[in-house]
C-alpha cells in the first residue's frame, strides 16, 4: 500500500539495526566447502596483487607526480590500483626518496568530504570492483575448474550507474557530469559467460547492492536510512529478492549490511586504508562472485528468463508441495510476466502476487494467482491447511447459491518454498535457514507459496474508484454471509484481500486471503502484522474473541486509505506529486501505521469518534468520488449508531 515511509524507517532502523556482527561477511561465503577454499585463496591472491601494485603506484606518485594519466594506456589493473591509491593513500616504501606516511588525518572520519572527494571515494570503490572482477574472470577464463564446479555459475560484481546496465560515465569526459551522481555506487552481477544482449536485458534484475557514502561517522546514521529506503525499492523491483545486501562507507571505513524481513545486521568496519581492511572487502566481493544465488539474497525458485518471443523477461516460478510423512518434494512450474502485487515494505511478510499460467505461451491469459509470502512459523505450513479448510467450508455452503457463488477464492495448491542444495536435496526456506550464522533474529518465518484460481485483478489494477466501490460492496456482503452462515471471520482485510472480477453483468468483488481466518468464538487467533487496517480493539488487544464487526471496521479503513492515496498507480503518482509539492504534509491517516499498536488505536479513536472528527481528519483529505461517499456511510453505520455513539466511549 502507498503511504508513509521515511518516519517509519527512522523508527525501525533505530530499534532493530544490529551493529558489529562478524557473521555478516560469513553469510556470503560459498556453502560448498571446496568452493569456499577456492574463494579464500583467490581473495588472498587478489589482495596480494593489489598491495604490490599500490606500492608501485605510490613510488611512481613520489617520483613522477600523479601517475593516473600515465597508466591509462597500460595495464588496466595498474590504472584501477592508481584510482584506489588516489583515495586510500598507501605510503611509499621507507627507502624511497621523499617518502612520507599517508596523510590519514586528511581523510579521517572527523572530516567531511567535499562533493569532489565523494566522487573520488566512489571512483575508488568502483575500481575495487573492477580490479576484483578482472581477476575472477581471468581465473575462470578457460571455462574449466576441477572437482565439478561449473564456471557458468560464477559471476562478476561490477559497478553500474543509475541507469543500471550502462557503463560508468567518465568523470573527465564532460563538464556536464554532475559529481553528486557518484555519491552512490550501485553494483550488479553479470555472468562470466553470457551474451551482452542477455546482460543488458537482465541488468535491473541482477542488481546486487547499493553503496551509500557518508560524510563521517555522525552522518552514517542518516546514510543508513537512505540505504534502507533504497532497499525498500529493491524489494519492490526485484520479485525474487529474499533478503538484501547494502554497503555504507565513511571516508575510510566500509560496512556491509544485510536486510532481512525483521532485522538489519551491519558488519564490523573494513578499514580501506589498511591492508587487512582491503583484504576483507576483496573477500566479500569474491564471495559474492562465487557463492550460490540464495546467499546473495535471491530466490532460486523464481528465475528471470530472457526470451525474444515473449516480449521481454518473464518469470519461472516453482511451487512445491511437501509430503510430511515421506519428505518427498513435488514441484510444479508456473510462468508469469506480471507481478500484480509487489513487496511494498522493507520489513514484514514481503507478500508478492503474480498472474501466472501453465505455459509461457499463455501468460497473457493467466489462469492462476500465486501468492509468495514470509509467514511466521507459528502459522507456517499449518496455515496453508487451515486456509484450505476454511475455503472448502465456504464453497460447500455457497457454490450452489446464485447470490454468493464465485465470491470466494479457490485454492489450488500451497506449500513451503524449497531451495535445492546439491543433487536432489531440498531445504525448506526460512529465516532460520537463511540467517543461521547471524544473531538475534527477531522472529522466525517460513517462506511459503500459494496458488489460487485466477478470478480477476487486484484493487491496485482497478480502472477507477467506481470499480473498487462495487468490489468493496460485494466483499462486505460476502463477509457478513461468511459469518452468518458459517461463523467464519476473515481477519486479514487489506488491498490484496479483494479481487475485482469484470463480467458481462458488471463488476464483482471476490474475497481472498483467508490465511488469518478463524471461527467465531476461537480464543487463540493471530492478528495481521499491518496495523493500518486492524480494528481498534484488535490493536488494543482487549477483545478476546474476534467479531465480524472487526472485519467490517477493517474494510472501512481500507476504503479510507484507498480514497486518500489512490486506487491505482496513476492516482498514487498524483498523490505523491501533491505530497511532495506540499513539502510532505503529514496527514492524520498516516499515523495509523506509525508507532505502537496502542498508539495507532488511539489515533483511530480520535479520528472515528464523531462525524466532525471523521470529516476533519479523514474525509477532508480523501478524493471526491464513490469511495468518500462509501466511507461516510460505513462510518455512520459502525460508529454512530445508538449502541456505539462514537469511538471513544465504548467497546462497541
Amino acid at each position: 500500500m502507498p503511504g508513509i515511509r521515511d518516519d517509519s524507517l527512522n523508527l525501525l532502523i533505530q530499534f532493530i539495526l544490529r551493529r558489529n556482527c562478524d557473521a555478516v561477511s560469513q553469510l556470503a561465503s560459498p556453502s560448498d566447502p571446496v568452493l569456499s577454499v577456492v574463494a579464500h585463496r583467490l581473495a588472498d591472491n587478489i589482495a596480494s596483487d593489489l598491495e604490490t601494485r599500490l606500492l608501485v603506484a605510490a613510488m611512481r606518485r613520489v617520483q613522477l607526480g600523479d601517475p593516473q594519466e600515465k597508466e591509462k594506456d597500460n595495464d588496466p589493473l595498474d590504472a584501477w590500483a592508481a584510482d584506489i591509491l588516489a583515495w586510500a593513500g598507501v605510503p611509499a616504501p621507507a627507502n624511497s626518496v621523499d617518502s612520507q606516511p599517508s596523510d590519514d588525518s586528511k581523510y579521517s572520519d572527523d572530516s567531511e568530504p567535499t562533493v569532489w572527494e565523494a566522487d573520488k571515494i566512489a571512483l575508488c570503490y568502483e575500481s575495487f570492483m573492477l580490479f576484483v572482477a578482472h581477476h575472477v574472470k581471468e581465473y575462470f577464463g578457460d571455462g574449466t575448474l576441477n572437482r565439478g564446479f561449473k564456471p557458468e555459475e560464477c559471476r562478476l560484481i561490477l559497478p553500474i550507474n543509475k541507469d543500471r546496465g550502462a557503463e560508468r560515465p567518465d568523470v573527465n569526459s564532460s563538464d556536464d557530469v554532475d559529481p553528486t551522481d557518484f555519491a552512490t555506487v550501485e553494483c550488479g552481477m553479470f555472468p562470466v559467460f553470457s551474451s551482452v544482449e542477455k546482460q543488458a536485458a537482465l541488468a535491473p534484475h541482477l542488481f546486487v547492492a547499493n553503496m551509500e557514502i557518508a560524510r563521517d561517522q555522525d552522518d552514517r546514521n542518516m546514510t543508513e536510512r537512505v540505504l534502507a529506503a533504497k532497499m525498500q525499492d529493491l524489494f519492490f523491483d526485484q520479485h525474487n529478492r529474499r533478503f538484501a545486501w547494502g554497503l555504507v562507507t565513511t571516508s575510510r571505513t566500509i560496512y556491509a549490511y544485510v536486510f532481512g524481513p525483521d532485522d538489519i545486521w551491519a558488519s564490523t568496519a573494513m578499514d580501506i586504508f589498511s591492508a587487512e581492511g582491503r583484504l576483507a572487502f576483496i573477500s566479500l566481493l569474491v564471495d559474492w562472485s562465487l557463492c550460490s544465488v540464495d546467499r546473495l539474497g535471491f530466490d532460486p525458485s523464481i528465475r528471470y528468463v530472457v526470451d525474444r518471443g515473449s516480449g521481454g523477461p518473464y518469470l519461472e516460478i516453482d511451487v512445491h508441495e511437501v509430503d510430511e510423512s515421506t519428505g518427498r518434494v513435488d514441484r510444479r512450474m508456473y510462468f508469469s510476466q506480471r507481478c500484480v502485487g509487489a513487496a511494498d515494505g522493507i520489513f514484514g511478510r514481503h507478500a508478492r502476487y503474480f498472474a501466472a499460467s501453465n505455459s509461457p505461451e499463455s501468460m497473457d491469459r493467466p489462469g492462476f494467482l500465486i501468492k509468495d509470502v514470509w509467514t511466521t512459523t507459528d502459522s507456517g505450513s499449518a496455515d496453508d491447511a487451515r486456509e484450505r479448510s476454511f475455503l472448502d467450508v465456504l464453497h460447500a455452503e455457497f457454490d450452489k447459491s446464485n447470490e454468493f457463488s464465485g465470491r470466494f477464492s479457490r485454492l489450488v495448491s500451497a506449500g513451503p518454498v524449497c531451495i535445492r542444495q546439491g543433487g536432489t536435496t531440498f531445504v525448506i526456506d526460512s529465516t532460520n535457514a537463511a540467517f543461521e550464522a547471524l544473531p538475534y533474529a527477531s522472529q522466525a518465518r517460513q517462506h511459503t507459496r500459494r496458488v489460487t484460481h485466477w478470478v480477476g485483478n487486484m484493487i491496485s489494477e482497478a480502472d477507477n474508484q467506481s470499480q473498487v466501490a462495487a468490489a468493496v460492496a460485494d466483499a462486505m456482503t460476502a463477509l457478513v454471509a461468511a459469518y452468518s452462515k458459517c461463523r467464519i471471520l476473515h481477519g486479514n482485510i487489506s488491498g490484496q484481500a479483494i479481487l475485482i472480477q469484470l463480467t458481462a453483468d458488471g463488476v464483482k468483488g471476490v474475497l481472498a486471503e483467508f490465511d488469518y481466518a478463524c471461527y467465531f468464538g476461537d480464543l487463540e487467533t493471530e492478528t495481521p502484522e499491518l496495523m493500518i487496517f486492524q480494528s481498534i480493539l484488535s490493536l488494543e488487544g482487549v477483545r478476546p474473541i474476534r467479531s465480524h464487526l472487526d472485519d467490517l471496521e477493517s474494510l472501512l479503513y481500507l476504503v479510507c486509505w484507498l480514497g486518500t492515496f489512490g486506487v491505482n498507480k496513476k492516482e498514487r503518482k498524483e498523490y505523491a506529486a501533491r505530497y511532495a509539492a506540499e513539502r510532505k504534509k503529514m496527514l492524520p491517516i498516516m499515523h495509523w501505521n506509525l508507532g505502537t499498536a496502542a498508539e495507532s488505536a488511539d489515533h483511530k479513536r480520535n479520528h472515528m469518534d464523531t462525524a466532525l472528527d471523521f470529516e476533519t481528519n479523514i474525509l477532508s483529505n480523501m478524493r471526491d468520488g464513490p469511495l468518500r461517499d462509501l466511507a461516510r456511510d460505513m462510518h455512520k453505520a459502525l460508529f454512530l449508531h445508538p449502541a456505539c455513539s462514537g469511538a471513544k466511549k465504548t467497546a462497541y
